[in-house]
């Protein structure tokens, strides 16, 4: 499936638009960050003055951008929840979670000793590039 870039801008724009009636350009805009994997806001700016300028004729500058963007901060998680809602996902009795890594122990003495050896097992933390002797932490 190929969608061009002003087909993936006018959806989101459209979306909030109908949704929340308040600021649809730059949601709009930092909705397409997030889609297209822009990390850096003047990397992401100077993409859309080059590529998109038609569709957004105000482009603020990457400190108005920011700016703007942590003021707006309650709607972006009011859109964020409400796209989450109309995905199939959102009434699946499946949830995606994060775990964190707890160390338990390094050295080989310690892990033959320790009282966790019960529960601690061996594992790859792929944040830290490194394997660990633990517990996985998950908070839901």
């Amino acid at each position: 499936m190929h969608v061009d870039l002003e087909t993936l801008a006018i959806a989101p724009y459209v979306k909030i638009d109908d949704e929340m009636r308040a600021s649809p350009e730059l949601l709009t805009m930092s909705v397409m960050q997030a889609l297209l994997g822009y990390r850096s806001e003047r990397r992401w700016l100077r993409h859309l003055d080059k590529h998109l300028r038609h569709l957004f004729p105000y482009q603020p500058t990457q400190s108005g951008y920011n700016r703007r963007l942590r003021a707006a901060l309650p709607l972006v998680k009011h859109f964020i929840r409400t796209l989450a809602i109309d995905t199939d996902f959102w009434f699946d009795n499946h949830w995606i979670l994060d775990s964190t890594p707890v160390e338990c122990g390094r050295s080989r003495p310690t892990v033959q000793c320790s009282n966790a050896a019960g529960w601690a097992v061996y594992g790859y933390c792929a944040s830290h590039s490194r394997f660990f002797w633990g517990l996985r932490l998950y908070l839901t």
